[in-house]
């Protein structure tokens, strides 16, 4: 067996492979890791696979259900070999309602009887556990039959395979179909088997993998004897530059090995060297050997095998199909960044076009796009996004044939965009005109079609002929047949009128007939060789006759006159085999075989008739088969002789055709073959070589310049044309230049001298031979080796290279070097390898260290053959590592569950299974099993728990469905159990149950099963409902019930019924059609009642209808989706019920795809009619609108189309303003125009753009009237731009010292505060503010007003009654006001009166006292009115109305809305 690559085991570095137990018994799980994340767990099962037994041809399931986080992946295997995924053999599933994986058997088969693995496997651990597959062979198998020749019949094909010559080549001749089939198959992927098996006409696929299992095996083996590694097996491929290469990786063992080529089993000769005269050429690299095909043409296809002394490693099929470019791809020259299209025409459809982009094959993705059109003619590849490093040769593949062109990427030169990227283009540069790719690719596929046309109808004839050909031979054959039978009856009755005329005579002289008989048969014998085999001699009567036919030819008679003896009637029943014998006469007279008469090469058969009265059995030595076949154009003939082997072939002479020959001016002594450069060892021998065109040639030999002469260490010999100079010994000395010198022409080469690292053969011979250690001990290595220093010396153990540790040392003296490893340990084994290298080359030398160790525990998981009443049959795996040693014993201990005590088994020998029969039935029982070796006993495995027989009842069956319902009897049938328990099923039990009833009633009597899958229940109430459940039954009793089945009626079949009525559309959008309709009418007898609808489509330009609804609706409306935006249509209901489907209602017209007109509506609940954008930033407003059909959208600015800045967004049913970066300039009342046929709707909005503004000017502080103090200030800036502006003043003063708010919203500049008390210090700040906020504030100097200290007198006055009673007057009346629509808007007045005045506000005379749109207040005679959002609504006159009982007051203004 050769070497492969290590596979680790799962539980790789890292991972230390804690064994656990599950729950479930039979479930071994491995857990990767010490501790588990949290949240995280290994696999287990919840539910493991039964062990089934079943009947050969049926279904077996195995189900399983898994858990772990995260989520295991589900793997199956078997004992012995591997399981083959086949529809027709094997399929795995996945049930994701149920979460059970399973694998099933469509038809079990014999051959499939093994035990199952099932592996679940995470990143965090593995759970595994083992089920039995047994399967009863039922009656006479062809596949019984079959194993009794297939044994046979494999060795005939590897013995086919295996036929070589003395030197190992094979035999030369084509190889025959079935042969080629296996030799493909033993190279072949698996995925390829059904392909080939497909092409061939295998049609046994489960034989074909059992057979090429043991050839591979077979092969594997013959193969190691000369190859220790194989891998990376190529193929064959076709490159761009006309060439098909195989190849492969392989060490060989002795590298002298040879290397052989074939085709179709017809040796190729190939040359090492590149040399443009050899087709086939061979080229190792290290391990790898690359074997090339130039020129390919259609004569190259055939199977290609590549043989190492003698055994075949690598097969494969090269196909060449008829294909060529009508059309070739062009040269494109693509801008940076642009995209380049590659095109081109085939003259055959084809799905195999390879396109190469630098000699690399490429494949569709971002970068590459590859497209194929209907036809497969036109082939395209894309290469997107063009860079300068994808420029370069791209080339497109099909068959043999390629084309190739350059790809050019312009860069931009542009200096300003230098180093930057350059921007996508959309554009593609190349590619031909669409339209004329179209129609070469249209006259390709006429011309392709025409031509597989004049195939199929030369086939057609040449049929015909064949079949009249057999036709002709067969009533020739029949005529030929119906002479020879009438000649033989009458040459039958001549031979007995004959024979009875000349009977009594013969008795009478019996004697002298005899002596004359000899007499005439030596005189026909000398007859016969005098004429050279005219005749082949005629015997005489009673005699026998020899003739000499031809070269050697003899033919022998017997009988009587004219070749026909007396007793003629002796070859009554040899009828076969006178026609049998071709060309020869009847009896024995004219000679048996064509070799008399013929006069060719070959001997006749011998014919014998009868002598001395006596009748002797004819017997044929030969096959039946002409003596001589007329051949080829080489007249080559084959003659079958007794006691000679069929096929031997002798040339005949031929007329050979006189040419006159014209004189030929002799060109001197030329070179076929020069010499070779040629690298010598040092010690070795080396040999130059060349071949001249004459053998009379002499020459002579040169080395730098001087000549050289045969002498002890040189040897110059010459062999007809070829002239050789060999070195016995190399020295460096002898490296140079030679030159071969002969008739005036030379030839030269080099001799280069090299010395590479070598090792002696004897020590290098008992270096490979393994070092056995035991753990702890050491080890050691030594091997001198020769060779030109420097050399670097490596040593290496397992692939890892050595370096000086603690347990390492390594010692390096001149010519030798060893190592020497201490405190070994069992993992150090493994391979020892020195490596030396230096200019010259490199060397190896490899050995083995063993390092025994006690064995590592068996392996489970635990195999359970039997386990019976009576056995417990069990087997394990082997210890993973079993110490380097032979096992020699293992050791088991039993217990019995519910025990404490284990009871020894003793050692039960080497084998890893073991039967106990020392069980009792339905105990269960626990086994611990550890190893013996030489180096000790290893760890214990416990078992999981055994129970000796068990019973096992059958699954469920399938729900049972209802076949035919009547009013008396409901006929039922099911599906027997996936699980059978093992046994066979005996029966079912049937039960029912009313709808609304909890109790189940048996069907069947308790005592009487059903036999069959179906039963027919009478036991029935007409109009009643119904539903079964059906259990099935085996020998260890019923198992569980089916689900139940669909409730049924107990009644007759109803009538179907009628056609809908009032079918109509209610409503129709782009997609969708909304649909309603009234039921039928329910005509007893005729019509039943409806139970469901089907709603059926069809497009105006189909014919035919589309059901949109799999299941039948019970509603009378139904929505259809998915139409074609103004697609025409056809639409129809179907009524149906038990009894079938209704007549269809059909709409009288087509329906339009399209919904009904809709007048334009926005549907947005709230919309916005004011925003406010800060300068600098995106302004965006959405609104959502329906309309039918699709309106046209218009938004204006104040009136005008809006700037090109604005971005608009239009989708269905909605519309996007965007001002990506908006400035004070964007403010303005936008307007969205939403209009279609129907009309017209639109909506406005302010947006208003603008900033914090910035704080006001200085500010002054008056006293004009005292006690109250002016504050006024220079205007914000920003006060001409945004009209929203206002002020707000803060006070402070010197009692607090906090700022208190004293007025807000002032539009003008200036504000007057009253109560100012003297003495207190002032201090005043001012802010501007609008939408966005309040700017910097501007600071008052400090105010005060000093307080004047004066005597205080107190004169008191005279107490007079003081009347303050005055009617209503107003001391600040109301002020016009101008407010922009959606601002809002703030009335006040200042009103005195005693008693207090009742105020009413009025707008058009109508109060608004109790209107909650308007915010009324009056504090202290300030009476206030507040419009959060001015409308056009609130234009008008404002009054405001005081009454008290002195007196009525009135004030009014107008309020302006601005738009």
């Amino acid at each position: 067996m050769w070497k492969r690559s290590k596979v680790t085991d799962q539980t790789a570095a890292g991972q230390t492979g804690i064994k656990k137990k599950s729950k479930v018994p039979g479930v071994m799980i491995t857990q990767f890791l010490e501790e588990l994340p949290e949240g995280k767990s290994t696999p287990d099962f919840t539910r493991k696979p039964i062990a089934l037994t079943i009947q050969e041809g049926k279904c077996a399931v195995f189900k399983a259900i898994v858990v772990g986080t995260p989520t295991p992946t589900i793997t199956w295997g078997r004992a012995n070999g591997e399981i083959h995924f086949h529809p027709d053999m094997c399929l795995q599933k996945y049930d994701e309602a149920s979460r059970e994986h399973t694998i099933e058997f469509p038809k079990v088969a014999p051959e499939d009887a093994d035990t199952y693995k099932c592996f679940a496997t995470n990143e965090y651990g593995r759970a595994v556990c083992t089920v039995a597959l047994n399967v009863i062979a039922v009656g006479f198998s062809k596949t019984k039959e079959l194993q009794k020749t297939q044994v046979e019949d494999t060795k005939d094909i590897r013995q086919k395979l295996k036929k070589r010559k003395e030197d190992g080549t094979r035999e030369e001749k084509k190889m025959e179909p079935e042969e080629k089939v296996w030799e493909i198959l033993l190279s072949a992927d698996k995925k390829d088997y059904e392909r080939i098996c497909g092409e061939y006409g295998i049609t046994d696929f489960r034989r074909m993998l059992k057979k090429l299992s043991e050839m591979k095996k077979e092969r594997e083996e013959e193969i190691a004897e000369f190859v220790t590694h194989i891998s990376t097996l190529k193929h064959i491929e076709v490159n761009d530059s006309d060439c098909a290469t195989i190849e492969l990786d392989m060490d060989l063992k002795d590298p002298t090995s040879k290397l052989f080529l074939y085709k179709d089993g017809v040796m190729v000769p190939f040359t090492t060297e590149e040399s443009e005269s050899m087709k086939h050429n061979l080229k190792q690299v290290g391990k790898k050997y690359v074997f090339t095909i130039k020129n390919l043409g259609s004569e190259d296809a055939g199977l290609y095998s590549v043989d190492v002394g003698g055994i075949n490693v690598f097969s494969t099929d090269f196909k060449v199909p008829e294909v060529d470019f009508a059309v070739k791809i062009q040269e494109v020259i693509a801008e940076e960044r642009q995209d380049a299209l590659f095109q081109c025409v085939l003259t055959a459809p084809t799905d195999d076009l390879k396109w190469l982009g630098k000699s690399a094959p490429l494949s569709n993705s971002e970068k590459f796009e590859i497209t194929v059109s209907e036809d497969k003619l036109i082939h395209k590849l894309m290469v997107r996004d063009c860079m300068p490093l994808d420029a370069g040769i791209y080339a497109a593949v099909a068959g043999i044939k390629s084309c190739n062109a350059w790809l050019v990427v312009e860069v931009d030169k542009d200096a300003a965009s230098k180093g930057k990227k350059a921007t996508r283009k959309t554009t593609t540069a190349g590619g031909a005109n669409e339209q004329d790719l179209m129609t070469i690719a249209k006259e390709q596929q006429e011309m392709y079609q025409k031509k597989l046309d004049e195939k199929i109808e030369m086939a057609k004839k040449a049929q015909a002929e064949r079949e009249a050909a057999e036709a002709v031979a067969k009533v020739e054959g029949e005529a030929a047949k119906k002479a020879a039978a009438e000649e033989k009856a009458a040459a039958k009755a001549a031979a007995k009128a004959k024979a009875a005329a000349k009977a009594k005579a013969k008795r009478a002289a019996a004697a002298e007939d005899a002596a004359a008989g000899k007499k005439k048969a030596a005189a026909a014998a000398a007859a016969g060789a005098g004429a050279g085999g005219a005749d082949g001699g005629k015997g005489a009567d009673g005699g026998a006759a020899v003739g000499v036919g031809g070269e050697g030819g003899t033919a022998a008679g017997a009988g009587g006159a004219e070749g026909l003896g007396e007793e003629y009637d002796s070859f009554e029943d040899s009828d076969g085999e006178i026609e049998g014998e071709g060309g020869g006469g009847v009896g024995g007279g004219e000679g048996a075989g064509d070799g008399g008469v013929g006069g060719g090469e070959g001997d006749g058969e011998e014919g014998e008739g009868r002598q001395g009265g006596k009748r002797k059995k004819r017997v044929r030595d030969g096959p039946l088969v002409p003596d001589t076949v007329i051949g080829d154009k080489n007249d080559e003939g084959t003659t079958n002789q007794p006691g000679e082997t069929s096929g031997k072939k002798e040339k005949r002479q031929k007329k050979k055709d006189v040419a006159v020959e014209e004189a030929v001016v002799d060109p001197g002594v030329h070179f076929h073959a020069g010499l070779s450069d040629c690298k010598a060892i040092i010690g070795e021998a080396a040999e130059l070589e060349c071949k001249v065109s004459r053998e009379d040639c002499e020459g002579l030999w040169y080395k730098d310049g001087e000549e050289i002469q045969s002498s002890e260490d040189i040897t110059i010999s010459k062999d007809g044309t070829f002239h050789r100079l060999k070195i016995h010994k190399v020295t460096e000395e002898y490296a140079g230049k030679y030159k071969f010198e002969a008739d005036g022409r030379k030839t030269e080469s080099l001799i280069v001298v090299e010395d590479p690292p070598r090792f002696p053969a004897e020590e290098l011979e008992a270096f490979k031979n393994p070092v056995t250690v035991k753990k702890g001990h050491k080890a050691s290595f030594k091997l001198p080796y020769f060779g030109r220093e420097p050399i670097k010396i490596q040593w290496y153990l397992d692939g890892e290279e050595l370096s000086e540790e603690a347990t390492i040392k390594l010692d390096y003296s001149e010519g030798c070097s060893s190592l020497l490893l201490t405190k070994l340990q069992r993992k150090d084994s493994g391979e020892v390898k020195m490596k030396l290298k230096n200019e010259f080359g490199t060397v190896e030398a490899i050995s083995q260290l063993i390092v025994l160790d006690k064995p590592t525990p068996p392996m489970g998981p635990l195999e359970i053959v039997e386990a019976s009443s009576s056995t417990i049959d069990f087997k394990w795996r082997p210890p993973k590592d079993s110490g380097g040693c032979k096992i020699d014993n293992y050791i088991l201990d039993r217990q019995q569950v519910g025990r404490n005590t284990w009871k020894k088994v003793g050692p039960i020998g080497p084998e890893p299974k073991y039967k106990d029969s020392d069980v009792d039935h339905g105990r269960r029982y626990c086994y611990r099993i550890r190893v013996e070796t030489e180096m000790g006993t290893s760890e214990l495995m416990e078992t999981e728990d055994i129970q000796a027989g068990t019973k096992a009842y059958p699954g469920a069956p399938s729900s049972p469905k209802v076949v035919t319902a009547f009013k008396d009897c409901i006929n039922l049938s099911w599906s027997p159990p996936s699980e059978t328990g093992g046994t066979n099923i005996l029966g079912y039990n049937l039960e029912k149950r009313k709808k609304g009833s909890n109790l189940w009633g048996q069907v069947n009597a308790p005592d009487e099963m059903i036999k069959g899958k179906g039963c027919g229940v009478k036991d029935v109430v007409e109009g009643m409902e119904y539903e079964f459940r059906v259990s099935a039954i085996n020998n260890s009793g019923a198992g569980e019930f089916s689900t139940p089945s669909e409730f049924v009626f107990a009644r007759d079949p109803k009538k179907p019924p009628g056609k809908v009525i009032d079918f109509k559309v209610t409503d129709s959008t782009y997609t969708t059609l909304s649909l309603s309709w009234t039921k039928p009418k329910d005509i007893e007898g005729v019509e039943d009642e409806a139970k469901g609808y089907f709603v059926e489509i069809r497009p105006a330009e189909s014919t035919d209808w589309d059901r949109c609804n799999s299941n039948a609706i019970t509603m009378t409306s139904y929505t259809v989706k998915g139409l074609k935006s103004m697609g025409m249509y056809w639409v129809r209901a179907i009524a149906t019920n038990d009894g079938g489907e209704g007549e269809a209602q059909e709409l009288d017209n087509y329906i339009l795809a399209t919904p009904p007109p809709v007048r334009p509506r926005f549907t947005d609940v709230k919309i916005k009619s004011f925003m406010v954008v800060r300068a600098g930033n995106s302004a965006r407003f959405t609104i959502n609108f329906e309309a039918s059909p699709w309106p046209e959208v218009i938004w204006l600015k104040d009136g005008s189309p809006v700037p090109k800045k604005v971005t608009i967004s239009n989708t269905e049913g909605s519309s996007q303003l965007l001002i990506p970066s908006s400035e004070r300039s964007d403010t303005g009342i936008y307007t969205i125009i939403v209009k279609n046929i129907v009309a017209q709707e639109s909506f406005s909005i302010e947006i208003r753009v603008t900033d914090e503004p910035k704080p006001p000017g200085p500010v002054e502080t008056d006293e004009n009237v005292p006690g109250t103090v002016t504050i006024s200030w220079t205007p914000s800036p920003d006060e001409k731009r945004d009209d929203r502006l206002h002020y707000m003043v803060t006070k402070r003063d010197s009692s607090k010292s906090t700022w208190h708010t004293i007025a807000d919203h002032i539009f003008n500049n200036r504000f007057t505060l009253c109560n100012i008390m003297p003495g207190r210090e002032y201090q005043f700040r001012v802010y501007a503010k609008n939408d966005m906020g309040s700017s910097k504030h501007s600071e008052s100097p400090k105010w005060l007003i000093p307080s004047k200290r004066a005597k205080f007198t107190v004169t008191m006055p005279e107490t007079k009654a003081c009347d303050l009673q005055c009617p209503p007057k107003f001391l600040l009346p109301l002020k016009m006001h101008t407010a922009p629509q959606g601002y809002e808007c703030y009335m006040s007045c200042a009103i005195k009166g005693d008693p207090t005045p009742h105020v009413t506000w009025l707008r058009n005379n109508i109060s608004l006292n109790t209107n909650t749109n308007y915010f009324i207040s009056n504090t202290c005679g300030v009476c206030s009115l507040l419009i959060l959002r001015v409308g056009p609504k609130d234009t008008g006159e404002y009054k405001i109305v005081a009454e008290n009982s002195m007196g009525r007051a009135e004030c009014s203004t107008k309020l302006t809305v601005r738009e």
